[in-house]
Order: structure tokens, then sequence, then C-alpha cells
């Protein structure tokens, strides 16, 4: 799975601090994984998104690479710096939107890789993409942005498609792909859980619709 693996995250140490530059360059390689999706007017912008909250981050973090080592050190000085404006600004609502983005693509891939498929159509990725927005996204929609991603899975591509676009075009059996979809879910997960405790704990969360 060349597309998902070819930058790996750093484990989650034990005190839960995750550094923001290592975060960040193994991040900025997962926007693409959008376009494996096709439907341009959905996941177009969803990709945007998610590249343009990596660069508001690594631009808060390149103004002071010392004060802003971790994401959490990020959250506490905005925190700070921003007062009652917090936490709808800054690197800190670009962080909330990224780990939004990162977590629909997470359960997306866990789905697959878990073997959910609709058995009547059973090469269908829908079951996968509707679980994957009903826990990552839907929430923070509109009634409009809801409408536009419910019916955008009649035109995802087949698994079989899907599963080829990350191995970059190459022909492989379908099962090594699975278990390296394994492997960057299970390298990712502890460190998106650990934003989101991060968030929940510093009561940063917002639940505003998009």
């Amino acid at each position: 799975m060349a597309l998902l693996l070819e930058h790996e995250f750093k484990p989650l140490p034990a005190d839960r601090q995750i550094e923001t530059l290592p975060f960040l360059e193994a991040v900025a390689h997962l926007p693409p994984f959008f376009d494996c999706l096709g439907t341009p007017i959905v996941y177009s912008p969803v990709k945007a998104d998610l590249a343009g909250n990596i660069k508001k981050i690594r631009a808060v973090y390149e103004s002071n690479p010392a004060k802003f080592k971790t994401l959490q050190n990020i959250l506490e000085v905005e925190k700070e710096m921003y007062g009652s404006a917090w936490p709808k600004t800054g690197a800190t609502l670009a962080l909330m939107w990224l780990k939004r983005g990162l977590k629909f693509m997470l359960v997306l891939l866990q789905s697959i890789s878990d073997g959910e498929r609709d058995e009547e159509h059973p090469n269908l990725i829908r079951v996968n993409a509707l679980k994957a927005y009903e826990i990552a996204l839907k929430k923070y929609h509109g009634w409009m942005l809801q409408k536009l991603f419910t019916g955008s899975v009649y035109a995802l591509p087949y698994k079989s498609d899907l599963l080829k676009a990350l191995e970059k075009g190459k022909e492989l059996k379908e099962e090594e792909t699975i278990e390296k979809i394994h492997q960057f879910v299970s390298r990712v997960a502890p460190i998106l859980d650990a934003i989101y405790e991060m968030y929940i704990k510093m009561n940063a969360e917002l639940n505003y619709k998009a």
C-alpha cells in the first residue's frame, strides 16, 4: 500500500505527547488518499480542507518550533493567546478538523480491512464509507452537506479499484493490500485517539455544523 505506508508515523510515546513536526510530515502525504475515492465534487474539497489545515498548523509550528514542539503545546499556548476566541481559531481549529478528516479515512480503511461489506455487492465500499461518515463527520455537517455525502457513496470506486489505487496501480493480491491497510490503521489509530483525548481533556472540542 505504497500511498499510505511511504511515510511512517512515529509510535505514540508513553506520555502521549505527539511531536508536531514528525506528525505534520507524516500526515502531509495523506490528502492524495481522497483522489482514490473519485467523486471530485465531494472529495476534492475534503482533500483541500485536509491539506489547508496541515498548512495552517505547520505555519504556527514554524513561527516558533521550540514553543510548539508538541500538539499539546499548540493548544495550551493558543488557549492563553486567544482567550475567549479559543478554541474556534488558529491551529487549534485546524487540528480539530484535520483529526475528523483522518478519522473518516481511518474508519473507512478499518471497516474494509475488517471485511465489513454488503453481501449482495461485495465489491462496493458504500457500507464502509457510510459507516466512516456516520462516525467521523456527519454530526458536524449541515443538512445540505449530509445529503451530498450520502449521495456520493453511489459514485465510489469498486473496492478492487480502490485497493489498486492505494498501491499506485500495482496489481497485488487483495489480502496483501488488506494486511498493509491493517498495519497503517494500527499505527495511526493510537495517535488519533490521543489527539481526540487531548481535545476532550482541554475542553477544546466544538460541535458546530459546517
